[in-house]
Order: structure tokens, then C-alpha cells, then sequence
């Protein structure tokens, strides 16, 4: 069991849980040879009441024992704040149902606070959510009407073209515009959008069509690619099957699946290897992009470790907050809206790779 990305403001975000991790042993009960859905049954529980989780990490010479208090899971949307003057921050964590009217009264109070030269939109370690959300999110910062994103499968109603319109983004096929109230200069600012392999489905959908249509300037690293389309199909009696039915494309017509958006700046995250981030390319009997030629499908498939065997010993270190003085991809995105060099790794990681030749 691998850990894709710890949820924010969650008890495992909070205990240090990481991206990588691989979870070995849930109270005295090994996970080997457990399905996934009975170890989530496992894992949940009522609120307040603990679980212990074992924990290999590569690095780590012993396994890590964390101890959790179970707790009901209320992610905030949206959150904003000013990093420096004129320069602002807006992270959105889920693509919910209250995201698009998040989003607005967070930038309405942002812009009314002064004049912002630049805005970063943070998706980074965003699972997704809700499709809808996303193209709402999306026509945020879009000229009316363009095409945000399109699905195509192989029946005929598979294929449909999502564009920057109330039609397309009022949620459960409502005519209420949540963007009504979006200040006129949020179309113009100049924009970075920060994503990760923890970026999934709904946040690649918005950090490809800003991508696409140059609306921003991406930086971080390479999302997770899940760009497919599930469609449930009731079968009566309480159950239903859940049918992958077409792929997700940008504007451009990228297909997302399985390769996910490359970021038009590469920078590294602190503190995270980058082969240790689980993709939906490294899920077994994953749906492929759909536009590999046949030279790529015998290509080798990207190296990550399947066994944290130890050489040496790190120090636990607490999660980083995303936002905090401290976020190194943050910084590079405000020196970028700047005009300034961008760095793609921390000064003490050059400075470690110049020292070992």
C-alpha cells in the first residue's frame, strides 16, 4: 500500500506522512496480502479513536510507527493570502461543489485589498473532484466560451466539448453563474499555476487549459495523469457497475491519462524524490494515454523503488506548509511573476550534487 499524497489538514498530513510511504502494518495487522478495500475498511473508523500505522520509507533504516487519532475529514477548498505586496496566493485543495463561489469570494477580497501584480494558483497535491468545478474554475481566468476540455470515447456519447459558459459549469445543471461576481482584472493578472504528481483529474483539467491557452505559466513538476472518465451504470438491486468510458484532452487535444501535464518551468520539490511519487503510469492495468506510438508501449517503464531498503538514515521532519515561507516552488513562482531567474532545485541540493562530482 503506497501512499499517493497525504490529504491536507488531515491527522496523517499532520503526522508527517508522505508521499512514497508504504504502509506495512495497520495496528498489529500485517497489510500483506489484504485488498486495498479491506485495509481502508481498517484504516476508518469512529472519530476520536486511534490507529497505528507502520510505516517503510526509503531512506529510513527501521520502520516508522505513527500513531493516529481518526477524525472526520473537512477539507477547506480555498485558501488565500498576500506573500508579499501585490503578489497573492490562491490554493485550492478539492475540486467540491462550494469551489467556484470559494474561489470568488476569495479573489474579490484579495483584489480589494489592493492592487495585485501577480497571482499564483496553487494545485499542488489536489486530488480533483468535481469536473464541473474545474471548468468553473477555469473559465475564472479564461475569455468567455474557449474550450476548457473535451472527453472522447469510443460510443458517441462519450464525446463532448466542456467550454468556459455557465452551461457548462453551473453545478447540477443549474443557470446560477457563481462567477458573477468575479472582478474584471482577474482575467488579465499575470498568473503561474503550481502543480505536482500529487495534481490529479479535475486540477490537470484547469492546469492544462491555462497551459494551453497561455493564460499562466506552469511550474512544479509532473502530475499524476489521471485523465479517464467513469461512467456508473445502475444494474438494479442496490448495485451498479463503474465503466471507463472515454479520456480526458486539453484545447490542444493532449490526451491527460497516463502521462498527466508537464510543467512549462521544472522545479523539483524539497525534500520529496521524484521516483518516489506514485503516477497512474505505475498502477497496474492502468488505461493508457491512448496516443503512445508503438515504439513507446515497449519503452521501460519509469524506475521508482519497490523496497525501502536503507543506507542511511534520515531525520523525521515535519510536513512542509504549502503557502509558508518556507515553500521553496512558491518562491520560484513569485521571483517568475517578478521577472527574476527561477531556481529548479534548492541552493543546498547544487551545492550537494556539485560535491559529489
Amino acid at each position: 500500500m503506497k501512499v499517493i499524497s497525504p490529504i491536507e489538514d488531515t491527522p496523517a498530513f499532520r503526522a508527517g506522512i508522505r508521499p512514497g510511504d508504504l504502509i506495512i502494518k495497520l495496528d498489529d495487522t500485517p497489510v500483506k496480502g489484504m485488498t486495498l478495500q479491506d485495509a481502508v475498511k481498517r484504516m476508518r473508523g469512529k472519530p476520536n479513536t486511534a490507529i497505528v500505522l507502520t510505516i517503510a520509507r526509503k531512506g529510513e533504516s527501521q520502520p516508522i510507527v505513527v500513531s493516529l487519532t481518526r477524525a472526520v475529514i473537512k477539507v477547506q477548498s480555498v485558501k488565500s493570502k498576500f506573500i508579499e505586496p501585490g503578489y497573492a496566493w490562491v490554493r485550492i485543495s478539492q475540486f467540491q461543489e462550494g469551489t467556484a463561489e470559494g474561489l470568488v469570494k476569495h479573489l474579490d477580497g484579495l483584489f480589494k485589498q489592493g492592487p495585485v501584480k501577480g497571482l499564483v494558483l496553487d494545485l499542488r497535491n489536489d486530488p480533483g473532484g468535481l469536473l464541473y468545478g474545474a471548468v468553473a474554475v477555469s473559465a475564472a481566468f479564461l475569455p468567455s466560451k474557449v474550450l476548457v476540455v473535451s472527453t472522447d470515447g469510443r460510443a458517441e456519447d462519450t464525446r463532448r466539448k466542456y467550454v468556459a459558459s455557465v452551461d457548462d459549469y453551473a453545478a447540477r445543471g443549474g443557470r446560477d453563474d457563481a462567477l458573477r461576481n468575479l472582478p474584471a482584472a482577474v482575467k488579465t493578472v499575470p498568473m503561474v499555476v503550481l502543480v505536482n504528481g500529487g495534481s490529479a483529474s479535475a486540477s490537470e483539467i484547469v492546469a492544462g487549459a491555462l497551459q494551453d491557452h497561455k493564460r499562466a505559466t506552469l511550474i512544479g513538476t509532473q502530475t499524476f495523469g489521471k485523465g479517464s472518465v467513469q461512467t456508473i451504470m445502475p444494474l438494479g438491486n442496490h448495485t451498479a457497475i463503474k465503466l471507463t468510458t472515454a479520456r480526458y484532452y486539453t484545447p490542444s487535444g493532449r490526451s491527460i491519462q497516463a502521462k498527466g501535464i508537464t510543467p512549462d518551468i521544472i522545479v523539483e520539490e524539497p525534500g520529496t524524490a521524484p521516483l518516489l511519487r506514485v503516477r497512474e503510469a505505475d498502477l497496474q492495468r492502468h488505461l493508457t494515454n491512448g496516443e503512445e506510438k508503438e515504439a513507446d508501449k515497449t519503452a521501460a517503464p519509469r524506475a521508482h523503488p519497490t523496497t525501502p531498503g536503507a543506507t542511511t538514515d534520515t531525520p523525521q521532519r515535519a510536513p512542509l506548509e504549502l503557502g509558508s515561507k518556507d515553500d521553496f516552488q512558491l518562491i520560484q513562482a513569485i521571483s517568475h511573476l517578478k521577472g527574476k531567474p527561477v531556481l529548479t532545485k534548492p541552493a543546498a541540493t547544487v551545492a550537494e550534487n556539485n560535491k559529489g562530482g
